[in-house]
């Protein structure tokens, strides 16, 4: 009885965070997966598969290119996860949205540049950044990943009681 009773309290809570993480993570994806295409060429999938293949990544066809595209959404996603779950805690970042967006924009651009890409099989060395990449790389993860996702957070999460 009581395993039924936890799991109606959570329902309500996944409920109201299920649509702005799901939102915010696939335009927070697309979007940055846009802005790579643009930047970098369509062979942008393959270099994201790389951090879990490694070099042989480039060497990969469809379902390669498909790995780095699912990778880019899960990704985006999970940082939407983190930044609404953080939000429950922390009700400024709901609040206050276009600032605190922007600080986890660029939160999650230095987490993936000075922890997950170092610490993955990417067969490329990351850094030192020339100080014009560093700061588009800034300026980019700041208004299609932070901003996308605290403001789905904002406006497609339901209010509390």
């Amino acid at each position: 009885m009581s395993g039924a009773a936890s799991t109606a309290s959570t329902s309500p809570l996944q409920t109201r965070l299920l649509r702005p993480i799901l939102i915010g993570g696939l335009i927070a994806g697309f979007l940055d997966l846009v802005a790579a295409f643009i930047s970098f060429g369509w062979g942008v999938p393959r270099a994201i598969a790389s951090g879990l293949l490694g070099s042989r990544a480039f060497q990969g066809g469809l379902a390669t290119w498909l790995l780095g595209v699912f990778l880019q959404f899960f990704i985006a996603t999970a940082a939407a996860t983190v930044y609404c779950l953080t939000s429950r805690r922390l009700r400024f970042l709901k609040d206050h949205f276009l600032v605190c967006g922007m600080f986890f924009g660029i939160a999650v651009y230095l987490v993936m540049n000075l922890i997950v890409l170092p610490l993955s099989a990417v067969p490329f060395k990351v850094g030192p950044f020339p100080v014009r990449s560093l700061i588009q790389g800034l300026v980019i993860h700041m208004l299609i990943i932070g901003l996308p996702i605290s403001a789905s957070l904002r406006f497609f999460s339901e209010k509390r009681a």
